[in-house]
């Protein structure tokens, strides 16, 4: 059988598979030079189909799993890529073919792989307890070797976790170490179940909590803050007869309002606040007074995902994806269960340029904050002359207090992907947002990326090193950081 990918845009140029697993010991640096107190690793992960599609018009929400490491030691990043091998990589790795059809459709799978998982772990991969796992919504995280990137298996919190799902945005509390995380479509596909759980510092579950959402929907990110964990139900609306005949797992309905599920940390009921109909998707950070919570995310009109179709048939329309980040602020002293006072909450718009792939200063996590970085759009009055159509062109940084913003262009013939907030190892207790940002840039014209090095502070100033990787890297979605101290530090 003839190994072709399909001659649409989903898989074509700057789009293409790169199904590349390798090794590079000493990146060349082409500018400035890599600080040498900064000692840890770099963790992405990235969608790269290793086969072909099943189904026609796929996208890489649906491709496998494709973790890339950077080791910083001593002036030198040295690199590493791997495929996650998921139960799903391997039988069709075996088969030389892909046998998982449509996006978490598995009444599109060839049957011989009936019951198995679909899990990719393309969406993020994260440090906790002492473990480096690969994630995506759908499933259980995938541990891996945090030196060669192995695949170790299937992770469930020894038995405990009872979700058949676990988000891919899990938070780590900076006070004490603990994963707060939660799954939704908890009981199977399409269901409006919700599992919220944390595990101590060691990777133990202490608390699960279990919630109805008013309707099944994507909960790709969430809010968590010192007292309170919110889930927003966003109407990217799933339907279990829908994918049985064959149609989109979600689609947009623009009749379904926003809901914003709150529920105490560690114990007590869920109450939901009801809002308009908007699209949101990624969280910057949140943060509570005890009584007020504000969670700062990009917001939007519609979705902004073109292969979600509305529900209604509507064409897809680029203006209202716009997602501008915005503060919602909940009164938690309004109860709307005993009919007090507003059931609702507020929005406030913090900047005009649109963007997503927000990031803060993780010791800040969950607490009161004023940095955060962002990846943007669409700058007023600036537009590239280069023709690439859509794509993350700036990286900002904000203080989202003040909306100050400072901003830097890729360049021509040039994309952005998630940039992440390092702080400096040789003083961890430094102010907010005082650091490293690291990011990686697609160079188009060469088919090459480049990793950055920034000052925090000074993201539009001349980067502290960049180093060039000779390879284009697939589309990454999240990463994170993890000290040379936590690695030290590994679980058994």
């Amino acid at each position: 059988m003839t190994v072709r990918f399909p001659d649409e845009p989903g898989f074509q140029g700057r789009f293409a598979p790169m199904r590349l697993e390798g090794e590079i010991r000493g990146l060349e640096v082409i500018q400035g030079e890599v600080p040498a107190s900064l000692r840890g690793t770099y963790y992405r992960v990235g969608a790269d189909p290793a086969w072909p599609p099943a189904t026609p018009r796929d996208f890489y929400f649906n491709a496998d799993g494709m973790v890339a490491m950077f080791r910083f030691e001593n002036g030198y990043v040295d690199f590493r890529s791997r495929y996650v091998r998921t139960p799903r990589f391997k039988a069709e790795r075996e088969a030389r073919r892909s046998l998982f059809g449509a996006y978490r459709n598995p009444f599109t799978d060839d049957p011989t792989v009936a019951g198995l998982s679909r899990g990719l772990a393309n969406t993020n991969v994260y440090w906790h307890g002492g473990r480096l796992l690969a994630s995506k919504e759908d499933s259980w995280p995938i541990q891996l070797d945090p030196d060669t990137l192995d695949t170790v298996g299937e992770f469930n919190w020894d038995g405990d976790l009872s979700s058949q799902t676990a988000t891919a945005h899990p938070k780590i509390d900076p006070k004490d170490g603990s994963l707060v995380f939660f799954g939704y479509m908890a009981r199977g596909e399409t269901t409006p179940d919700i599992a919220y759980y944390e595990a101590d510092a060691a990777g133990r579950v202490t608390h699960e909590a279990w919630f109805t959402a008013p309707y099944a929907s994507m909960v790709h990110d969430w809010a968590v803050t010192e007292n309170f964990v919110v889930f927003p139900i966003i109407p990217l609306t799933a339907s279990l007869d829908r994918i049985k005949q064959g149609g989109p797992y979600y689609v947009w309905d623009g009749s379904e309002d926003v809901y914003l599920g709150v529920v105490p940390r560690k114990g007590g009921d869920v109450r939901w606040y009801r809002g308009t109909n908007r699209f949101a998707s990624h969280i910057m950070n949140a943060f509570d007074d005890g009584r007020y919570i504000h969670i700062d995310t990009p917001v939007g009109e519609k979705s902004a995902f073109p292969w979600f179709p509305d529900i209604d048939g509507a064409p897809f329309d680029p203006e209202k994806t716009k997602g501008y980040l915005s503060r919602w602020t909940v009164d938690t002293h309004a109860d709307p269960d005993q009919g007090h006072g507003t059931t609702t909450f507020t929005q406030r718009k913090l900047t005009d340029c649109a963007g997503e792939f927000p990031r803060t200063d993780e010791r800040r996590a969950g607490l009161g904050y004023n940095y955060g970085v962002i990846n943007l759009t669409h700058v007023p009055g600036e537009v590239p002359d280069d023709g690439i159509p859509g794509g993350f062109r700036w990286l900002a940084s904000i203080d989202p207090a003040t909306g100050a913003m400072k901003r830097r262009f890729a360049g021509r013939d040039a994309t952005v992907q998630e940039a992440i907030f390092v702080p400096p190892a040789t003083d961890a207790s430094t102010p907010n947002g005082h650091g490293y940002v690291l990011q990686l840039i697609d160079r188009h014209a060469t088919g090459t990326t480049e990793l950055l090095v920034l000052d925090a502070q000074h993201i539009d100033a001349t980067p502290v090193a960049t180093l060039r990787i000779p390879i284009r890297m697939p589309g990454g979605l999240h990463g994170n950081w993890v000290t040379d101290k936590q690695l030290s530090r590994r679980a058994e």
